[in-house]
């Protein structure tokens, strides 16, 4: 491991149970704190979040808002988030004048104009185990160290014969050789991709968000690029259950990955927009199947007039 990333993870690396909620509701002050889920067709998990949430947040007074973030869905999330008592809104509905893309990027970043906490918490709604030690985890460092801007979780993921202790597929396959070949001062970071993060709003409105599943990466390498390494925290969250995605859009979550980062590292190249795979047809001939992978970042909320006025 490269000396800055050993020293970084011995500094910055923390439990979530190192961080009770009488420590967090004593250091919240007047910090204000919003919830936010990006959701896209999690009817089954979406209700249950919500409420976990909504319960931590009356029974300890650290969460001010939960909202979701409905990215297109064809199910019943809105309806359900809604019953839970989250504020919802869809994506097309938010900053309607700069219209909408597709991918989880957008629906975070038109979040930080609904919302009005200090900082905010990024909850993945596709979550089968969650509990409050995801929200009270990534507050802690957030609450109790101005330094810290960004705090990013980790957790235990296995599927098939991946190391729980590691990270999902595109990680280990892709993200973490590809971000250690060209910034190995990131080598502590354990999950980089994870959709489980804080952050203070003051460092967010200054960011540009990847639009789709760039996003992540892209807000990590911006916060260290401008702020330095020590600017990020990361917190053990213990275990983390959800769906699964097939080869095929991992794929497509790759290509994305990897066109957020060379945008950083190498911005003069650009890479091929689309990404083929092939798939069999009703006959069982292998035909190409083109995605378009290159959606332009959104720019840093604090340029958009209406985040402004309404500030």
């Amino acid at each position: 491991m490269h000396p800055d990333a050993r020293r970084w993870f011995e500094r910055r690396t923390s439990a979530a149970t190192d961080w009770p909620v009488d420590l967090l509701a004593e250091r919240k002050g007047a910090t204000t704190v919003s919830v936010v889920l990006p959701a896209l067709d999690e009817e089954p998990t979406v209700g249950g979040i919500v409420e976990a949430v909504r319960a931590l947040a009356e029974r300890t007074g650290l969460v001010d808002e939960v909202v979701v973030l409905d990215s297109g869905s064809a199910d019943r999330t809105a309806e359900v988030a809604a019953a839970a008592g989250a504020t919802v809104h869809h994506r097309d509905d938010v900053l309607p004048r700069l219209g909408s893309y597709p991918g989880k990027g957008e629906v975070l970043w038109k979040a930080l104009h609904v919302t009005s906490g200090d900082v905010i918490v990024y909850v993945d709604a596709d979550l089968t185990g969650f509990g409050p030690h995801y929200v009270t985890g990534l507050l802690g460092p957030l609450l109790t160290d101005p330094a810290v801007l960004l705090t990013k979780a980790f957790y235990d993921r296995p599927l098939l014969d991946v190391s729980a202790a590691g990270g999902g597929r595109v990680t280990e396959l892709m993200a973490r050789p590809l971000l250690q070949a060209y910034l190995p001062a990131l080598a502590g970071v354990v999950q980089p991709l994870a959709g489980e993060y804080a952050a203070r709003r003051s460092l967010l409105e200054t960011l540009p968000f990847a639009a789709g599943y760039g996003v992540e990466t892209g807000l990590l390498l911006d916060t260290v690029a401008g702020h330095g390494l020590d600017a990020v925290a990361q917190v053990d969250l213990g275990h983390r259950t959800h769906g699964h995605q097939d080869t095929a859009a991992l794929g497509r979550m790759a290509a994305a990955i990897l066109r957020t980062v060379l945008s950083r590292v190498d911005p003069g190249r650009e890479p091929w927009p689309e990404l083929t795979q092939f798939r069999r047809d009703g006959a069982g001939a292998v035909e190409p199947h083109d995605t378009a992978v290159a959606l332009p970042d959104r720019p840093p909320m604090i340029g958009i007039p209406e985040y402004r006025a309404a500030s």
